[in-house]
């Protein structure tokens, strides 16, 4: 698996966003031997983290041995770059991430930070999650989640049609009609 045919093996990278939060959580669990030995299993080759206003500094790798390249920064002015050369996005709750990528029609995983006291992002990825669209996991059940995804069975994200809505407003508000 991600090998080429001329038998190299291809760059996969995972991104990992927490966008411009705290959240040492996921960053722990995706700097775990096992998360990292599951994504090499499944082919990826980078791990690439953007960890926020976090404490806890992944291990870095160069990935010579074989094993997950390993790379981390904390902000980046645009992560567009990121998603588009990822394979694997996964993310935090956050709607702007979350809707980012599925435009770009990148798989994702969405982890919920259980830490934060109005958790109305969790009722957001889990609504998409039962769309399939994306998968839903917290941080001590992300493994099983990886373990268990077929990234085949997302179905692409299309975003609704707002015209609708919004000539109704203006017809609400005596804008003429185009």
């Amino acid at each position: 698996m991600g090998e080429a045919e001329d038998g190299v093996k291809r760059k996969r990278v995972v991104f990992v966003t927490v966008g411009t939060t705290c959240f040492d959580a996921l960053v722990k669990v995706v700097d775990s031997q096992k998360v990292k030995d599951e994504l090499s299993r499944r082919g990826y080759t980078h791990l690439l983290i953007q960890m926020g206003r976090g404490s806890y500094l992944p291990s870095k790798s160069t990935g010579e041995d074989g094993s997950l390249a390993v790379d981390y920064f904390t902000f980046s002015s645009s992560i567009a770059d990121h998603l588009r050369s990822a394979s694997l996005v996964i993310s935090h709750a956050g709607s702007g991430s979350i809707f980012e990528t599925l435009k770009l029609g990148k798989p994702l995983i969405v982890v919920v930070n259980e830490d934060l006291m109005d958790n109305h992002q969790s009722e957001l990825a889990e609504e998409l999650a039962e769309r399939k669209h994306l998968y839903c996991a917290h941080p001590q059940t992300l493994n099983q989640t990886i373990a268990g995804m077929d990234l085949k069975s997302l179905l692409p994200y299309s975003p609704g049609d707002a015209t609708p809505v919004a000539k109704l407003i203006n017809k609400f508000l005596g804008f003429p009609e185009d």
